[in-house]
């Protein structure tokens, strides 16, 4: 196999400022690869962990160094070697699944031997300066029934409470994004369940969540930048009650397979996640989502504009992709 590669940054203007722990976005910055091979094209798409410092010009940089070894020709098995985890990654793995599948006339439910069906994804509440503006946007949201709420240490209980109040019927989860202190969440943990909230994502510092092992707590807590791959997995089995896969953080859709695998082996639940990309990311997430009992695909959702062929939303429900997005034959 010989390839042409093709890759270049992408920014993806966001509808508003959405602002998480020590993070505010105001774009999704990208890169798209392409490889193609007598004329056939795979596309992948990749963002960077922010907290790890990734952003598109390192993305960037990754793949053009390693260029010439990818216009070599490249199986699934080169591109774990070539590229640590990452966006970088991510973006020429899912290249090389979306190829294979024109390649082979295989859609990827056939290469990866799993049934498709619609699922339902999360909408993000992001952090607003007061209780009372979030709940404003959990009613506003009231055509998805599950929330994901992004908190930190500003009154948090006092946050929930008014979101639950403005959405008594929302299936409730929370998003700390490494927020908390132990401290705080053993504070907060009896309020939430009085709220009904049904699980607490990424409480502590990534690094720091040590004490999360043999904590009872009355909520699952799920595991998101303590676990971005498998060699990861170990320490967020004795911390965690889920793991949130991200295929910016795996490095791409292979590892996220073997890592789903390994998870719910371990008897973890699983969620899937997003880094706000457009629908071009989200396509091969969906793969994850069949395997998942939390999907939060809403990234495109937040953007001022999608790719050329987008993922179709029906309320809450995320439809499957369709042919010509990604991972269908030719």
């Amino acid at each position: 196999m010989s390839l042409r590669l093709s890759v270049h940054k992408a920014m993806w203007p966001m509808t508003a400022p959405f602002t998480i722990t020590g993070h505010v976005f105001t774009c999704a910055d990208s890169i798209l690869v392409e490889l193609i091979d007598d004329g056939v094209a795979g596309r992948g798409e990749g963002l960077g962990a922010y907290y790890l410092g990734e952003n598109g010009d390192l993305l960037l940089d990754q793949i053009e160094a390693i260029r010439s070894d990818i216009e070599k020709g490249i199986s699934f098995e080169d591109v774990q070697a070539l590229l640590p985890p990452g966006g970088a990654r991510n973006a020429l793995d899912c290249a090389l699944w979306d190829l294979t599948a024109k390649q082979t006339g295989k859609s990827i439910w056939e290469l990866t031997g799993i049934d498709p069906k619609p699922r339902q994804t999360a909408f993000t509440i992001g952090i607003q300066d007061t209780p009372e503006q979030m709940a404003e946007n959990a009613a506003r949201a009231k055509d998805y029934p599950v929330l994901k709420v992004k908190l930190n240490d500003v009154e948090p209980v006092e946050r929930m409470r008014a979101i639950r109040k403005a959405r008594p019927d929302a299936y409730l989860v929370i998003d700390a994004n490494q927020g908390f202190t132990f401290d705080l969440l053993q504070e907060v943990i009896e309020p939430f369940a009085e709220f009904g909230v049904s699980m607490i994502e990424q409480p502590l510092k990534r690094g720091g969540d040590e004490a999360l092992a043999g904590f009872k707590s009355p909520i699952p807590v799920c595991a998101d930048e303590s676990c971005l791959h498998r060699g990861e997995l170990p320490d967020a089995l004795e911390r965690y009650d889920m793991i949130n896969i991200k295929l910016d953080k795996t490095g791409g859709l292979t590892e996220a397979l073997a890592l789903a695998k390994e998870a719910l082996a371990a008897g973890k639940g699983l969620m899937v996640g997003n880094m706000l990309g457009t629908s071009l990311s989200m396509a091969p997430a969906f793969v994850i989502a069949q395997l998942c009992d939390f999907v939060d695909l809403d990234g495109p959702l937040n953007l001022k504009s999608d790719c050329a062929v987008p993922m179709a939303y029906k309320g809450a429900e995320v439809m499957l992709p369709e042919k010509g997005l990604w991972g269908s034959p030719g």
